[in-house]
């Protein structure tokens, strides 16, 4: 087991909702950090509590013993790992390469294969949460890849989440993030229902969530985003587009698997409408403006 000291710098490459909360709880912990990202205005409040900016992945790659990424999308993975500015052109023997996203698995795969051929170690990380436990450093981080890269690192992963389980060889955390969005996709549909039924037949919503929240219907979607939707607060803490992202994703690795998701496709159905609305940068719990009715 590696012992990360201030010698060693974590890189970052992705700084948005989720990311830039994640990157500053590593920075709480004592380490130095460098980051990257598209725009740098979006790192400006890192930047400012003392994260060092660099103006390329190559750069930052070169200068870190760790580096994360926490991007949008499979190509955004793509391009910053395999192009020739890119991680995997750039990095150093044995660095430990992370990725954070919520990405497919067999890119997941690739990425540890091309990390073996450089010397190097590679952990597919996604996490779960939302910007609640980003900010508080409750993440669920659930992890692909080999075991002893995983303990290596494991006091990093400490520094943003509670909930850290290696589920196998890589691509495997992917996997497991993928039947975590299956999980919230039905649910989401439940959670919207549940408030336009209670508005409907005269209820407070508010004293219905006190009631269903602590009995069989309890999730986190319930207890987190449901009282944002009664305040009609789309703030993202995690992005429709993003979820869109994910179903898309996790629909495409069932039908690999040969596997049929129907509460998967309707939820996707739903979200795509949403988004064709104009809410793709809302928050997933404006998926209740469809069922919202006329004040």
């Amino acid at each position: 087991m590696i012992l990360l000291t201030n010698e060693d710098r974590i890189g970052f490459i992705g700084t948005g909702v989720m990311g830039a909360s994640m990157a500053k709880r590593i920075m709480n912990a004592g380490y130095h950090v460098s980051i990257y990202t598209r725009t740098k205005q979006k790192a400006t409040s890192l930047i400012n509590a003392g994260a060092d900016w660099e103006d390329s992945i190559a750069n930052l790659t070169k200068n870190c013993k760790v580096i994360i990424t926490m991007v949008g999308y499979p190509s955004d993975v793509e391009k910053v790992y395999f192009s020739d500015q890119g991680i995997l052109k750039n990095v150093a023997k044995d660095t430990y390469l992370v990725d954070m996203t919520t990405s497919k698995p067999k890119l997941a795969e690739q990425i540890e294969r091309e990390a073996e051929k450089k010397g190097c170690y590679a952990l597919d990380a996604p996490v779960s949460g939302g910007d609640i436990g980003a900010k508080n450093g409750k993440l669920t981080i659930m992890v692909g890849g080999k075991e002893k890269a995983y303990k290596d690192i494991l006091t990093l992963f400490q520094t943003m989440g509670e909930n850290i389980i290696l589920q196998g060889e890589a691509g495997a955390g992917q996997h497991t993030k993928l039947a975590n969005q299956i999980t919230i996709a039905s649910n989401m549909v439940g959670v919207c229902e549940a408030i336009a039924y209670a508005k409907k037949s005269g209820l407070n919503p508010e004293l219905v969530l006190d009631s269903i929240t602590a009995g069989a219907a309890g999730s986190w979607s319930l207890s987190n985003l449901a009282p944002r939707m009664i305040k009609e607060d789309y703030t993202p803490g995690f992005y429709v587009k993003h979820f869109i992202k994910d179903m898309k994703i996790a629909l495409e690795s069932a039908g690999e698997l040969g596997l049929s998701t129907p509460g998967l496709a309707l939820s996707l159905k739903l979200y795509e409408e949403l988004e064709a609305k104009g809410e793709a940068d809302s928050g997933t719990q404006a998926l209740i403006k469809l069922f919202s009715l006329p004040h």
